[in-house]
């Protein structure tokens, strides 16, 4: 087994990458990470930078190799320069597989899939559930399919975790051949969760013995895309995305949950192209819609206008009402746990959905959460609250490990 593994999560114009050893673990969290860095401006000017190396001469060395790259570089440029770089350094074994972050896996795949031309092509059948998303996390797979064909690639899939969902929580209330062609609630950023139960459960809370006891979860990923979990004795029982990624939350750029019959009164009376309304709901709106002025939260918090406020405040306002939701679906709640960027470094955010949940039981410890904390309950909460940096990368290079020792 020695060697690596190497982890790939594309985006349209970005590859982010880590490279872990390939042992096999008994857990996500005892893999040793090797270096994690992204390729960024791909197509445009092409950058890279690595954020974790083995150690700063060899992080220099790293930077410098790869840093002059062409500056329309695509994807495929990039991950040739990547494969070279790991192939010729001499603190690295052979490459051992390759794992990718996948979004949407279907109602047929709900577990970490080993790639060919068949499976890829099904894959390749889903991109219009997940448009801004599919075929950026698939373009690699073809890239390296062809730069090195012989090696072992994985697909995981963020709808996978969810699949523990009962049947009543996916279901739509369309006519019944709807779900028999497959159209469910799927729930997305289920790595993201899956890497943040499994920390909450054999990390977290056994070193706060003080800690809120019970197994009913709710974790916020609270990002560029957002959403939220229930989560009853470490399965999905409940999420706020659906169908799409579009569903649920307020996002950066996503509208998340809207009234059907606008979509059709735009479509329809509006005179909108379809595709003209999907970009506006994908790209346009969200943070970026409300506020006018971006989608990035750390430029709203930073920002003294009213708009920028008033799409704060909605985004607080729609997590506060869709905990409440699956509260109830849970029927009550323990832990609430914060991850991904804003849920991790915007305290200002944490402590206005903390302030909406006081009905709850949730206090906050204001010191706790000014300093990035673990634990930012205050004494008398009666609800565990928690911030856990999320790591899609490092669950996608465990079920890789599980794949290639199987």
């Amino acid at each position: 087994m020695n060697g690596e593994i190497l982890v790939v999560n594309s985006g349209s114009s970005s590859l982010k990458f880590a490279l872990y050893e390939s042992v096999h673990a008994e857990n996500p969290m005892d893999l040793a990470l090797r270096c994690r860095g992204q390729f960024s401006g791909l197509g445009d000017w092409a950058q890279v930078e690595l954020s974790v190396g083995f150690d700063e001469t060899v992080g220099q060395a790293y930077t410098a190799a790869l840093r002059n790259v062409p500056p329309m570089l695509g994807h495929h440029g990039a991950l040739a320069r990547l494969l070279e770089w790991i192939e010729v350094n001499p603190r690295l074994g052979d490459l051992r597989a390759v794992g990718h972050r996948i979004v949407h896996g279907g109602a047929r795949y709900r577990d970490p899939l080993r790639l060919d031309e068949t499976s890829l092509a099904q894959l390749e059948a889903l991109v219009a559930l997940a448009p801004l998303h599919q075929p950026y996390g698939l373009a690699p797979v073809r890239a390296l399919a062809g730069l090195r064909p012989s090696l072992l690639q994985v697909a995981c899939f963020d709808t996978a975790f969810h699949a523990t969902q009962p049947a009543l929580a996916q279901t739509f209330p369309l006519p019944r051949r709807y779900r028999q062609q497959g159209v469910i609630r799927y729930g997305f950023h289920g790595l993201s969760f899956d890497y943040v139960n499994r920390v909450l459960a054999e990390q977290v809370l056994p070193q706060h013995r003080q800690a809120a006891s019970g197994g009913r979860v709710i974790v916020a990923h609270l990002g560029n895309g957002a959403s939220l979990c229930a989560l009853r004795d470490g399965r999905s029982v409940a999420a706020t995305t659906g169908f799409t990624a579009l569903e649920g939350l307020m996002m950066g750029t996503r509208s998340g949950s809207l009234d059907p019959g606008l979509v059709l009164h735009l479509i329809l009376q509006e005179g909108m192209p379809p595709e003209v309304v999907q970009r506006m709901l994908y790209q346009e709106s969200g943070l970026l819609g409300v506020s006018g002025i971006s989608g990035d939260m750390r430029e709203l918090l930073a920002s003294q206008a009213a708009e920028a406020a008033e799409a704060i405040d909605l985004f607080v306002y729609r997590i506060v009402r869709e905990i409440g939701s699956l509260a109830a679906a849970l029927g009550g709640i323990d832990h609430l746990v914060f991850t991904a960027g804003i849920g991790e470094r915007a305290a200002p955010i944490r402590a206005a959905v903390a302030k909406g949940c006081e009905w709850l039981g949730a206090r906050l410890d204001a010191g706790a959460n000014a300093a990035h904390a673990t634990d930012i309950a205050a004494a008398d909460s009666r609800l565990g609250l928690w911030v856990i940096p999320t790591d899609e990368e490092r669950m996608i290079a465990w079920y890789t490990v599980k794949e290639l020792v199987r």
